[in-house]
């Protein structure tokens, strides 16, 4: 008999058994079902299981939070249910089944950009370490960078260009190599596309703003002519080509008989959705983006910015909940594109530190709950390292108030933020360590903002929790 077979039998009924359980799987942390009705399991008695550390609904998925044994957990529950385990993946696609368009839009915005973000946060931090060493004048009395007084130092900031340079110049290839995998396409033509966005015979998109228009190089067939543009940075651009593609390869891959489609259907669909990138959707997605950059940017910096730096900070932890908050990726990098930085990120490192914050302060208040401070601890941690849905889901949420002192923590500094238009070069690791990706003028700023972030949800959590008589 296996440790967790009690409670895994327990967990099984409470879910409404075999008839309600659609799939299983679990993660690092967490068992991830997807169930008939979500309204027919007792989420109460779920929570008061011993090894379970908290509940949350998302993305069509009902998860309960294990911990580190949720391994050993599983493979009891699945002994006790008698159900076939299915990959995490698998999960997730019979979930998106039960979600309305716009969760599938958002779910697959999160999907595409997923695999990207250790390489974004990689890109960050050596644009952050970079700006120290060629930025800060800290050498000479103050007067020169490290970069002017040493050779080796210089050639190191220039060697760590390359990988900068390939992580944002090159970023639509990584978008278009996501969105043919997450799609089941061939992901070397994704790549081949993304390559033909970035190729070096285009001129480069940083350098359209300073060029005159006729000097601008062209593709002259004859009865028209087509800017040679690259979209190096740009994200809209590259969804919505590598989208094209997709749909392209579906398409010839549906109506092409099987003893010619190796050749008929690459060919013909990376040649048309080349075209259709460079002579149609490029020019319509760069527009898009810098739309939506420029709204977005005006905001930041407008008349209204301190109204907006409000209601973005209070309202983000919200957005995380509906997994929303995904799309804020897409826009911190076309900002970024647009902009050379981004003031967003800063203001959603902080509302993940607030969200800490506040479980810090629970953590005070249990300090004598033992079952309590076994989620608290890791939740807060993880918060803190910016994965927020432990602290929202298995904390602040369950009491409410913690989550609203979070978010009014996020607030505040996020005026503080846009006040000191503190901007960062990536979005990266979006708790504490986020500083790390913040530009070097502005880590002086970020730091006052991130230490609001910890002391108003903390001392506030602490002051309602204690009229609650939270133990």
């Amino acid at each position: 008999m296996g440790k967790y077979e009690e409670e895994a039998k327990e967990l099984f009924n409470l879910l409404g058994g075999e008839k309600n359980i659609i799939a299983v799987s679990h993660c690092m942390t967490r068992m991830r079902f997807v169930l008939n009705d979500d309204s027919n399991i007792n989420i109460e008695k779920i929570e008061k299981i011993n090894s379970v550390k908290g509940t949350f609904i998302q993305g069509g998925q009902f998860q309960v939070i294990i911990g580190n044994t949720v391994l050993d957990f599983y493979n009891d529950f699945i002994n006790v249910s008698c159900i076939n385990g299915v990959s995490k993946d698998e999960v997730k696609s019979i979930a998106n089944k039960k979600q309305n368009i716009l969760q599938r839009a958002v779910t697959v915005l999160a999907e595409i950009f997923a695999p990207l973000i250790p390489a974004i946060i990689v890109g960050g931090l050596i644009l952050g370490f970079r700006n120290c060493i060629d930025s800060i004048q800290f050498m000479e009395n103050s007067t020169k960078t490290l970069v002017e007084v040493s050779q080796f130092w210089s050639g190191v900031d220039s060697f760590l260009w390359l990988i900068g340079e390939a992580i944002f110049h090159m970023l639509p290839v990584g978008i278009c190599w996501s969105v043919t995998k997450k799609m089941g396409t061939t992901q070397v033509l994704g790549i081949i596309l993304g390559l033909t966005l970035v190729s070096g015979q285009l001129l480069n998109a940083y350098s359209v703003a300073s060029t005159d228009l006729i000097d601008i190089p062209k593709w002259d067939f004859g009865l028209f002519k087509i800017n040679m543009i690259g979209y190096q940075a740009q994200v809209i651009p590259a969804i919505m080509s590598a989208f094209t593609l997709v749909y392209l390869e579906k398409f010839f891959r549906k109506i092409t008989p099987q003893v010619i489609s190796m050749v008929i259907v690459p060919f013909f669909s990376l040649i048309l959705a080349v075209v259709i990138s460079h002579f149609i959707l490029g020019p319509i997605g760069w527009k898009i983006g810098s739309v939506v950059s420029s709204i977005v940017y005006s905001g930041i910096t407008g008349k209204f910015k301190v109204i907006f730096a409000t209601i973005f900070g209070f309202f983000y932890a919200p957005l995380v909940i509906t997994g929303l908050h995904h799309m804020t990726n897409a826009i911190d990098l076309q900002l970024i594109g647009d902009y050379s930085g981004t003031m967003l990120w800063p203001m959603i490192a902080i509302s993940n530190i607030a969200q800490g914050s506040a479980v810090l302060g629970m953590i005070l208040l249990q300090r004598k709950n033992q079952k309590a401070q076994e989620i608290n601890v890791p939740a807060l941690i993880s918060c803190y390292l910016g994965v927020t849905e432990p602290a929202i889901f298995g904390v602040n949420l369950k009491y409410v108030f913690p989550f609203i002192c979070g978010m009014i923590g996020s607030a505040v500094s996020a005026i503080i933020c846009v006040a000191t238009e503190t901007t960062a070069n990536s979005i990266g690791v979006g708790g504490i360590p986020g500083i790390l990706s913040i530009q070097t003028k502005f880590m002086g700023s970020f730091f006052i903002s991130m230490i609001t972030a910890i002391l108003i949800p903390f001392i506030l959590t602490l002051i309602v929790g204690n009229k609650k008589s939270i133990t």
